[in-house]
């Protein structure tokens, strides 16, 4: 079957490469005229007409074969050879058939061609002996010729290969970079994602909280008005800020290496107490015990992933859970792991939307940036009726 396949290949190859009617033509005018010089050189040795006839006919055959030849090689080379069995006329034709095999056949095909003309011209010259010379150098000769055809054909096959490999190396390359291309941007786009998730879906969520109190609660004090209206101001200026950070981090390569870089610090778990005064200003009840003793310790990767889970759990918790009192637990040291457990009491109604409308993939991607971290991160509602965000991330000593 695989030799089959082979020898299928090389035929669609020969066909693809068939020269035109153009070549065909130049390549036959070509051979006839070294057939009319052989036809010349023996001409001496004619003196029967029946030789002279034979020899005619034979070189008019042999130029007749080379269209033959170049669109079916192993047919016209094998029909060539024996022509050169009849009359020295027909040498050019099939020595330029042998090497044709050669270069566009397999090694064990063409050196079958090339044996089928030796045997050819052994026997052309028993009856027909050059004058001159011996009839074993004459067949000595004659190998040697069809040798280096067969060799110089192999040669031209190989770098005819080389070349085409070459090409189509080029073109993969070309793909894969292309590829690759596609492959980075669409990592890039989910990378900007979930950035923006977890950096401006906590400010938005607030901001949201705020408003919200804006429009139930008119008849509020001017004052009160006054500073709930200045907090959604700053919580505004303060979302634009990070979004501008988020950005400026995406386009650094060192973003997720220790410490991180750009134009503002990344959060880290030293943060957590800002992030829980904000949720508490925002009227949540947060309750916080975190057994961590240097908290500073934790690298920046790990850092900021607990930060975004933190972050996340709350943001989830005045989504869905808004005035429930929610529960964060952290506990860990160096070379164990970091235990991150947030609970919040599922609400009366688990159908009824949500107070502010998120993407719904926010734990898709907290997940995995979790997993990038290391880590693993579950999720679920606990048979006292309560939602459990459960995390831990490695810790290296």
């Amino acid at each position: 079957m695989e030799a089959t396949t082979c020898l299928d290949s090389e035929e669609a190859a020969a066909r693809r490469l068939t020269p035109g009617p153009a070549v065909t033509a130049a390549v036959t005018a070509a051979v006839g005229a070294l057939v009319a010089l052989a036809f010349w050189g023996s001409s001496d040795a004619h003196g029967v007409t029946t030789v002279l006839v034979l020899d005619i006919v034979t070189g008019v055959a042999g130029c007749a074969l080379i269209p033959v030849l170049l669109r079916r090689p192993v047919l016209g080379g094998v029909a060539l050879s024996v022509l050169a069995a009849l009359s020295p006329v027909a040498t050019p034709p099939a020595t330029v058939g042998a090497w044709y095999v050669a270069r566009w056949r397999r090694f064990p095909v063409a050196a079958a061609v090339a044996g089928a003309g030796i045997a050819a011209h052994a026997v052309q010259g028993l009856w027909r002996p050059a004058g001159g010379l011996s009839y074993g150098w004459w067949l000595l000769l004659v190998v040697a010729a069809y040798a280096a055809l067969v060799g110089w054909g192999a040669l031209a096959q190989a770098r005819h290969g080389l070349i085409v490999s070459l090409r189509e190396r080029a073109h993969r390359a070309e793909a894969e970079q292309g590829r690759r291309v596609a492959e980075a941007r669409l990592l890039e786009r989910a990378q900007i994602a979930r950035e923006m998730h977890d950096v401006l879906a906590h400010r938005l969520s607030l901001l949201a909280t705020y408003a919200g109190a804006l429009e139930y609660r008119p008849d509020s004090s001017p004052e009160q008005l006054s500073r709930a209206a200045g907090v959604v101001r700053a919580g505004v200026h303060q979302a634009l800020d990070e979004l501008r950070g988020v950005i400026s981090l995406l386009r650094d390569e060192d973003t997720d290496t220790e410490g991180g870089s750009g134009e503002r610090p990344q959060p880290a778990l030293t943060d957590l107490p800002r992030l829980v005064d904000e949720s508490r200003d925002a009227g949540m009840s947060v309750r916080v015990d975190n057994r961590i003793a240097d908290p500073a310790a934790l690298s920046g990767t790990v850092g900021r992933a607990a930060y975004r889970v933190v972050q996340e759990g709350l943001t989830n918790a005045r989504k869905h859970a808004p005035g429930e009192p929610i529960r964060v637990a952290l506990d860990g040291r160096p070379g164990a792991r970091l235990v991150i457990d947030i609970r919040n009491p599922v609400p009366g109604d688990p159908a009824a939307p949500p107070v502010v409308r998120g993407s719904g993939v926010g734990l898709v991607g907290l997940t995995e940036r979790v997993q990038l971290a290391g880590g693993r991160l579950d999720h679920e509602v606990t048979a006292a009726g309560e939602f459990r965000l459960h995390a831990w991330l490695p810790w290296p000593a």
